[in-house]
Parts: structure tokens; C-alpha cells; sequence
């Protein structure tokens, strides 16, 4: 450990209490996706105060703030915490005004980067920095209220309902070179994973029926939900069609059903997600799903549209960077242990957008515990707020002195190294080609 990480670390222990109640302050006024206002409004806040020069409303309620803008033609280093959290009505943190509780762990990543900026703000410590470094608070990672979303698109304010993507094409990651990313997991380790995840579409499936009295005259209605039913009866019939290697995962709810128990129901609307592990897979998933929901409305006569959204690419295996483990060690100082799980190979069905900016740009990803329960579950809980806040902030503040030191030689050879997946421009019109609407009438 030289002196300026003695220092980081010096600055973030003295701000200990200031950085948890933060986090605690998060947890407990979550908000939803591409509604995360007071909570990107906290973030600004707070780094301005730091002095760093604040731009907000990116991707809606996305916040940037830059540390080092005279260095940035050096190399360019991102920062990234996330705003959402999930509507988890029974979580005991759930806040019924914004509809949201943090059961994903994303408060912890957003106070790690503020702790980070806290330290590195340092006047001493900046100094040593030979690049930008970017605090960057992003938008709607968790897929959820995709009605919700696309009227966000129908008013011209989003294109995609993924908080990165969105960022993507509209270039607020044109200025970052490569970024350092964080997630929450169990147990009391700080670790690295190679595993991949899912992609995956959006769809919304209205199902347009008849309304009648549904015991007077129901021969005279048409049954939309009876129609969506079939629908879903025949999307579980191709579950064996699958390929177990493709690691498909469709999951619908219904968010509408009907108005009234003696009214044959006229309207149905279903959301999924259709994943899969790669987009050749995602593609024929796809266009299973919407079979099956066009037999149902077939079968009773119902019309039926369908709009499909694209969502996330599947995320690509990362071997963590032999720097950003030992910012990992220093920062764990023997209190807990360090872990580079070997699972190159392995697969998670969930999705993330940190997929999306893989597939652009260098991106690496670091693991903090400190959680107890499911996650995404009622019973996720934070037991040990040291690791889940205080490490993930000086790992995120070490793993960036240790990029950008030394004219930031780290930094710049991961960038020159690295040989992106897609283009920006190849990135929007693979993702413009999953956008569909398609209409049905049947009689």
C-alpha cells in the first residue's frame, strides 16, 4: 500500500458515518425506473458539494459527474452505480409513495461510488489521477413497468427501456473509455465472476375481446382473457422445444384481467421478458411467445397486438483485472476474505445492461457482501453495512487510482487491448431491429 491508497482509505474510514447514512437514507426512499428523481437529485447533490462539476437528466434521471476533465483526452474512467430498485410490496424497507424497495442491492453501489468520489476529490489524491474519472449514477437497470416505458417512448423521451442502453445511443458513454461496475451478493467475501446471463426481449400482449354480461348474455361477448389464457396454455407447451443450452426463460404476469366480474372481459395485458443466452435463441423464443398468444386469440376470436422491445444482451465472461483484485485486498485488509471464483463457463438466467456496454467498451465487474436472503425477495436484508457500503467505496476509489496512476498505463492498456463486440452504430441497429408491433384481427 503506498501513500495516496494509506489516504483513500484514511478518507473514507473518517466518513464512515456519513457514507452509511446515505446508503441507509436510499434504502429506505427506493424508486423505480426512469423515476429515480429524488434519489439521482441526493447524488448531484452531494458531488457538487465535493466541487465537481455535475451534469443531470441523462437518459431522464441519469447523473455524471467528472473529476480530472483536463485529463480526460488521457483516458476516460467510469464509475457506475445504479438508481432502480424493484416494486417488492412486502419488503420491509418498501416505500408505498414510490412503489420501490431495494432487493437487488443497488443503493450499495450507488453509496460506493459516492464514497468513492469522496475520497478521490481529495486534492492530493486527484492529483495523482492521470485521467478523467466519471461518477456516473445511471437509470432503470431493473426491467420492470414496461407499459410504463413505452409511453416514455411513445412521448419521445426514451427509445429503449434499459437504463445503459439508453445511455448508449444517445452518447452519454461517448466520453468514457472503460468503467469498473458493482453488484451486491450474499455471504461475507468480496468477489470476481466470469459467468455470463441472459438477453432478452420485452413484450407487451393486449388481447382485445367483447365486452357482454357475463351471465345474462356472455354468447354475445368475447372473452379476452379466456383468449390469453389459451395463449399462455400454448406458450407453456414449448417449453420442451427449448434447447437446455440456450437457457431460455419466459415469464409473463398479467397486469390487466378485466374491469368487473359480471362483464365479459374485453381487454387482457400481458407483460413478459422472453431470455435467452444468445440472440439467435432470443429471436426464436420471440417468435414463439407471439405464435402462441395469436393461436389464443384465433381460437376465440379475439384481436390481438403484440409490441416487442428490446431489452439486454447477454453479458460476456470477464476475468477480473490482476489491479482491480489487489485494490480488492488492500481494501479488505485481511477483515474479510477475496475470492476470484473460477466459473468461466458458467450461466445465470437473469440479465443486466452492464451486457449492453460490454459489448461497446471495457467493463469490469466486482462483487460485495454483506446481504443476507433472496435476492429480488422480501427477505433481502443488509447484515454487515462495512462490506456492503465501506468496501464496495474503496474498492471502487482504489481500483481507480490503481487504472489511472503512473500516467494511467493500467487504463490505457485494458483500452488498447480490448476489441469491442459491436460498434455504437452496429450496437442501435441490432437493437432497433427487435422493435415490433405486430396486429391480429380474428373473427
Amino acid at each position: 500500500m503506498d501513500a495516496i491508497e494509506k489516504k483513500i482509505i484514511d478518507i473514507i474510514d473518517t466518513h464512515k458515518d456519513e457514507i452509511i447514512e446515505f446508503a441507509r437514507d436510499i434504502y429506505d426512499n427506493a424508486e423505480l425506473g426512469y423515476k429515480e428523481h429524488r434519489t439521482a437529485e441526493k447524488f448531484a447533490s452531494f458531488t457538487r458539494k465535493l466541487g465537481l462539476e455535475v451534469t443531470e437528466g441523462h437518459a431522464v434521471t441519469g447523473v455524471k459527474a467528472y473529476l480530472n476533465q483536463d485529463k480526460k483526452d488521457n483516458v476516460s474512467l467510469a464509475l457506475i452505480g445504479e438508481l432502480d430498485a424493484l416494486r417488492i410490496s412486502n419488503h420491509p424497507h418498501f416505500n408505498k409513495e414510490t412503489q420501490g424497495a431495494h432487493c437487488c442491492g443497488h443503493h450499495a453501489q450507488l453509496t460506493g461510488i459516492l464514497g468513492a468520489a469522496l475520497a478521490l476529490a481529495d486534492e492530493e489524491v486527484a492529483k495523482a489521477l492521470d485521467g478523467q474519472v466519471v461518477f456516473f449514477a445511471v437509470p432503470a437497470e431493473e426491467y420492470g413497468e414496461i407499459e410504463f416505458k413505452n409511453k416514455l417512448k411513445d412521448e419521445g423521451k426514451i427509445k429503449y427501456g434499459g437504463g445503459k442502453c439508453e445511455l448508449i445511443r444517445i452518447g452519454a458513454f461517448d466520453d468514457v473509455d472503460l468503467s469498473i461496475a458493482h453488484h451486491s451478493v450474499n455471504g461475507n467475501k468480496i468477489s470476481f465472476s466470469q459467468r455470463s446471463n441472459n438477453g432478452f426481449v420485452s413484450k407487451v400482449i393486449k388481447v382485445h375481446g367483447k365486452a357482454s354480461h357475463a351471465a345474462a348474455s356472455p354468447e354475445l361477448g368475447v372473452n379476452a382473457l379466456n383468449a390469453a389464457s389459451l395463449g399462455l396454455s400454448a406458450l407453456g407447451y414449448h417449453r420442451e422445444t427449448f434447447k437446455d443450452t440456450d437457457h431460455v426463460r419466459i415469464h409473463p404476469i398479467i397486469t390487466k384481467g378485466g374491469d368487473l366480474v359480471n362483464v365479459v372481459p374485453d381487454e387482457v395485458v400481458i407483460e413478459t421478458l422472453v431470455r435467452a443466452g444468445n440472440a439467435d435463441a432470443i429471436v426464436d423464443a420471440s417468435k414463439k411467445t407471439d405464435r402462441a398468444f395469436f393461436a389464443g386469440g384465433a381460437a376465440l376470436g379475439a384481436t390481438v397486438e403484440i409490441e416487442t422491445m428490446p431489452g439486454y444482451l447477454p453479458t460476456l465472461p470477464v476475468a477480473p483485472d490482476k489491479e482491480l483484485v489487489e485494490a480488492a485486498k488492500i481494501a479488505a485488509d485481511g477483515k474479510y476474505e477475496v475470492d476470484v471464483i473460477d466459473d468461466a463457463g458458467s450461466f445465470s438466467g437473469g440479465s443486466t445492461d452492464v451486457g449492453d456496454l460490454q459489448h461497446i467498451q471495457p467493463v469490469y465487474t466486482f462483487n460485495t457482501g454483506g446481504i443476507n436472503g433472496k435476492f429480488h425477495g422480501a427477505d433481502f436484508e443488509v447484515v454487515d453495512e462495512e462490506l456492503a457500503y465501506i468496501q464496495t467505496a474503496k474498492v471502487f476509489a482504489l481500483s481507480a487510482y490503481r487504472f489511472l496512476r503512473d500516467n494511467a498505463g493500467v487504463a490505457k492498456k485494458i483500452v488498447k487491448e480490448y476489441e469491442p463486440k459491436l460498434s455504437k452504430d452496429e450496437y442501435i441497429k441490432l437493437l432497433d431491429s427487435f422493435i415490433k408491433t405486430e396486429i391480429r384481427e380474428f373473427e
